[in-house]
């Protein structure tokens, strides 16, 4: 039966007749945001307190908590500074389908380096896996989306170590979306995580040795973590016992903070104050390899459009790497022009993406080779057959 347009008509004129109100009261909530950044911007030791009081109250807190530079700072790019090598990774995943005749997984990751001062064309290499039978279980339960997500990034983040280990420095290391490696919900504290987790730290601590700029790019970002360490300086401090529910600027963005359209608060090309983050899996991550970020305005004057950039401690703190990092991608993402995005990361995307085309010969010659072996499929869901059927 097809859509009821008529319905969703009625629900659109409700929305739309509502999202005026919504948009004043988030206009007031944006005005006491950017004046509460003003007030703060260099009480840096009272907010990092703050922070620590309130994550004792609430362990899975999450926010920004400022390093050493007022909240409202704000970087322009530098003017000139050496060439780099810079290596990207992403990865795609097609998760077992139950209705299909055959239960299967498969991990693609694609990488691609760009070296310094070479005329050769970008190297690119593939890391491929099929699950199946046995492989598709953990704990006897069967894999989900999660543990499979969680199986891609970390094939990524060992990627990005065996190649860094040929890479003449300075590298610069690339990963889509942040560096943090997220668990399942709810399983944080299973074997699977637990495991992937330690391998990565190990990952981790051999980038830090070999001095490799590693950063994660997350794109249009939706967090508020900013914001959130806003909603902290602005409460009493006795309320910070029910931090949770202090919300006085919920639907305020950091990017909306940082990227205003038409008075941006970081110019096109400039960066904000690294900030570290807080968050409940942030205590797996010491040392060096404490979590950080700072926001990136990678637009232009007339269309501001900003990323958040996660690095480990080694690259905060360090300002000839924050300089070289800030310079490339802002190259980068020139080189996409209208739309910047890191054209390293569009290519490594390209490279790991699993098409349908490609999904469908993988099935069809598992199929082939199980029959060669006396196995055979099961069927499709006849939901899927009638499905296909139309």
């Amino acid at each position: 039966m097809a859509l009821d347009f008529q319905q969703i008509y009625r629900k659109i004129k409700e929305i739309a007749a509502g999202e005026g109100r919504r948009q004043e009261r988030l206009a007031d909530l944006r005005r006491r945001a950017r004046d509460l950044l003003r007030e703060h911007a260099h009480h840096v030791d009272e907010l990092r307190r703050r922070v620590a009081l309130a994550r004792e109250y609430d362990p899975g807190l999450r926010c920004a908590s400022p390093v050493n530079e007022p909240l409202d700072t704000r970087v322009p790019a530098p003017a000139s500074v050496k060439e780099v090598t810079l290596l990207a990774v992403d990865g795609s995943q097609a998760a077992p389908d139950r209705h299909a005749a055959l239960q299967y997984a498969l991990l693609n990751v694609g990488a691609i380096v760009l070296r310094a001062n070479s005329n050769n064309s970008p190297e690119v290499r593939t890391v491929s896996d099929l699950l199946f039978g046995e492989a598709l279980f953990f704990e006897d339960a069967p894999m989900g989306e999660g543990l499979l997500s969680l199986q891609r990034d970390l094939k990524e983040r060992l990627l990005l170590d065996d190649w860094t280990k040929d890479l003449s420095t300075p590298v610069i290391a690339l990963i889509d979306g942040p560096i943090e490696l997220w668990g399942v919900k709810g399983t944080e504290d299973s074997g699977a995580y637990r495991k992937g987790l330690q391998q990565y730290l190990t990952v981790l601590s051999r980038l830090h040795t070999r001095g490799v700029i590693l950063a994660g790019y997350v794109d249009k970002p939706g967090a508020d973590l900013v914001v959130r360490l806003l909603e902290i300086a602005a409460v009493d401090e006795s309320d910070l016992r029910d931090v949770r529910r202090q919300r006085p600027l919920r639907g305020v963005s950091d990017r909306w903070l940082f990227g205003e359209p038409g008075k941006p608060l970081l110019k096109a090309g400039e960066r904000s104050a690294v900030f570290a983050m807080q968050s409940k899996s942030g205590t797996f991550y010491e040392g060096a390899l404490s979590l950080h970020f700072f926001y990136l305005n990678v637009g232009t004057e007339r269309h501001p459009w900003l990323a958040r950039v996660e690095v480990p401690h080694w690259v905060a703190e360090d300002g000839e790497k924050l300089a070289l990092l800030h310079a490339a991608l802002l190259r980068q993402c020139r080189a996409m022009g209208a739309r910047p995005y890191p054209y390293a990361l569009h290519r490594a995307h390209e490279i790991a993406v699993v098409s349908y085309d490609e999904k469908a010969q993988v099935e069809q010659m598992l199929s082939i080779e199980l029959r060669r072996q006396g196995v055979a499929p099961d069927e499709r869901s006849y939901k899927q057959e009638a499905k296909e059927r139309g």
